[in-house]
């Protein structure tokens, strides 16, 4: 049986959307990735607060994030969540360490 999925209204299918402030729905996001983000970079970040965000509507869609870790430092994440239709699984894809706040957040 095919499921049926549909993209969010304002998304278009494979381009990245502009730079915007992190909200609460991205926050969780990060929230549920934290630990594969520390072990990743293997280290623990003392802070972890979501700055701003990109998606990409994709087989689901990738949100690209600037996180806050404390002393001056960010990381830019990469999760994947899964399609509702599919079960919405979150997913850390990818991070890049040792960014700053002023380092500009897009598609890796």
């Amino acid at each position: 049986m095919k499921k049926s999925c549909h993209v969010m209204p304002g998304q278009m299918c494979g381009g990245a959307s502009q730079v915007k402030p992190a909200t609460p729905e991205i926050q969780k996001l990060c929230d549920q990735i934290r630990s594969a983000a520390e072990e990743k970079a293997g280290k623990n970040f003392a802070h972890f607060q979501a700055v701003s965000f990109c998606d990409q509507v994709v087989n689901g869609t990738n949100h690209f994030v600037k996180i806050d870790v404390g002393g001056g430092e960010c990381i830019h994440a990469r999760i994947h969540q899964k399609l509702p239709c599919y079960g919405g699984e979150v997913s850390l894809s990818d991070i890049q360490t040792s960014k700053t706040h002023e380092d500009k957040l897009g598609y890796f």
